[in-house]
């Protein structure tokens, strides 16, 4: 629910909404005209968000890229896989949160079992 609004920012809401197209209004009603908040600000560019190390999804890439061996083969879905995940985790995804908290699991069973280094060398 958003925060209680000016009698001002009231009146603009009411004026927004009664420009809005029918079909968009549709919309409004099925969440709430009062859950509705038409001020909202926008999210930032991809390019300009940050994550928790104060990157960028493009630095993230390029030092996670620069870290991998020289020799390593890089397939598209590979690349893919891993640029998605940096943007999910760099916006602050649920969904990419828990595959991060999945891999890390994972990664822990296998390395008690002592099969880390055969997952890793998985063609």
């Amino acid at each position: 629910m958003q925060p209680t609004l000016t009698p001002e920012e009231e009146a603009k809401k009411k004026a927004i909404y009664e420009k809005i197209a029918p079909r968009r209004r549709k919309f409004i009603d099925k969440m709430g005209y009062d859950n509705w908040d038409p001020f909202q600000k926008p999210l930032e560019p991809i390019d300009i968000r940050i994550d928790t190390s104060k990157r960028t999804s493009q630095q993230l890439m390029r030092d996670f890229l620069q870290s991998l061996p020289p020799d390593k083969p890089l397939s598209t879905d590979y690349s893919q896989g891993a640029w998605e995940l940096c943007v999910g985790v760099v916006n602050g995804s649920a969904r990419f949160k828990g595959m991060f908290d999945f891999v890390q699991w994972y990664a822990k069973i296998l390395e008690k079992e002592g099969m880390l280094d055969e997952f890793k060398n998985f063609k």
